[in-house]
């Protein structure tokens, strides 16, 4: 899968998704301090997911009406860095296809995929 990940991603996320085969581009390697606008526009030129830590894409993707070809928004906080690989890693493994174009929110108990009205 072709994803680009924000910089407030842990890179133990990042590492993780590349071991499992995923092209990921990451912000903190690339481009570290882009707006999120920009973040968003990058994902949207590589027609990549865009997994994230930050809540401000859900005003861009729902008010702002921005378009994206996936946001995963990742409400992991507390959890060691290994945990998130793997939570991540498994979302990605067991819902691919369901994710792609949807804004999803995943927390250690439950994976919400919300698609676009």
């Amino acid at each position: 899968m072709n994803l680009v990940a924000d910089e407030g991603v842990d890179r133990a996320v990042v590492e993780r998704l590349r071991r499992d085969g995923h092209d990921v581009i990451y912000v903190a390697e690339l481009s570290p301090g882009i707006g999120d606008e920009e973040v968003l526009r990058q994902a949207n030129a590589r027609s990549a997911l865009l997994i994230t830590t930050d809540k401000d894409f859900g005003d861009l993707v729902f008010r702002q009406r921005l378009s994206h070809s996936g946001v995963v928004l990742l409400r992991l906080s507390g959890l060691p860095n290994a945990a998130k690989a793997g939570l991540v890693a498994a979302v990605f493994r067991e819902h691919a296809a369901e994710v792609l174009g949807a804004f999803s929110v995943v927390s250690p108990r439950q994976v919400r995929i919300r698609r676009e009205s």
